[in-house]
């Protein structure tokens, strides 16, 4: 995923005024004009994640500051390795340094734990996704993470993808209406049905879903559904999901497998930064 810097300015603008405001007192205390290096350091194992969102950070507020990374995005990288050095003007370094860090240790936590849920499935072919149960702001850049990681996108959002839930069916009326109503007003978009019972999975089939959710289903259901589906339209297995059972769900040969969990339970990478005076 190609991640263009118009995209991520105005959430590095909001996080920078949210954590310099009228500006930061303490890097007063330094000669605006005096330079200085830095370099980052991964305190633990970790996939590491977010350089476009760290280095944009620093660049807005210093345009000339050099920036050379010693590991490529989506890397797995042991405690202590050296991640990135800077060298620059040191009040940009002072007052860019919580906010880029906050993006970087937030992602390759995202990333970091979606490697986990990956390797989890072994060789099955069986694809991982996101949902959009991500941290507010971060849509994009949990989704970026979650690629670096090794997993796959669910939808981004409300707008690229039809996904009828339980509140969508009731208010249209019904599985099949809801998916002849969508395929109307929507021909070429991709249409997901969530279902809690066989019978549903039933009405999703004969409505054309291109894609049923197994929404919590125990492992009996799930192998009816299966054998119901037999391959006419796409299964995706959702709720529940965890590392543990993982493997078992895979050896089940669906489609996707998609979690919440790697985006929204997740644990900050611990990362540190030192500057150092010329």
């Amino acid at each position: 995923m190609k991640i263009d810097s118009q995209h991520i300015q105005p959430l590095i603008d909001l996080v920078l005024r949210e954590d310099i405001g009228t500006g930061d007192l303490s890097a007063q205390l330094i000669d605006p004009d005096q330079m200085a290096q830095a370099q980052v350091i991964a305190k633990e194992p970790a996939v590491i994640c977010g350089r476009p969102w760290f280095d944009q950070t620093f660049l807005t507020l210093d345009p000339d500051l050099h920036i050379q990374w010693h590991v490529e995005e989506g890397q797995t990288v042991a405690a202590g390795t050296r991640l990135v050095s800077l060298h620059g003007k040191a009040r940009a370094l002072l007052s860019g340094e919580r906010c880029a860090l906050n993006f970087l240790q937030t992602l390759s936590g995202t990333a970091t734990l979606t490697r986990r849920y990956v390797e989890a499935l072994g060789e099955s072919t069986t694809r991982l996704l996101d949902t959009r149960k991500t941290l507010p702001g971060l849509r994009l850049a949990q989704k970026y993470a979650v690629r670096c990681g090794g997993g796959h996108n669910h939808r981004m959002g409300l707008y690229d993808m039809i996904m009828l839930k339980e509140n969508h069916i009731a208010a249209a009326g019904g599985i099949k209406k809801a998916v002849a109503k969508a395929r109307r007003l929507f021909p070429e978009t991709p249409i997901e049905v969530e279902t809690e019972t066989l019978t549903e999975v039933q009405e999703a089939l004969e409505a054309g879903a291109d894609i049923i959710m197994l929404d919590d289903f125990t492992p009996e259901m799930m192998q009816a559904a299966i054998a119901q589906v037999n391959k006419r339209a796409k299964l995706e297995i959702s709720g529940n999901v965890t590392i543990e059972t993982l493997p078992t769900l895979a050896a089940l040969g669906v489609d996707y497998i998609s979690t919440g969990a790697i985006t929204k339970h997740i644990q900050a990478v611990d990362l540190s930064m030192r500057i150092d005076h010329e």
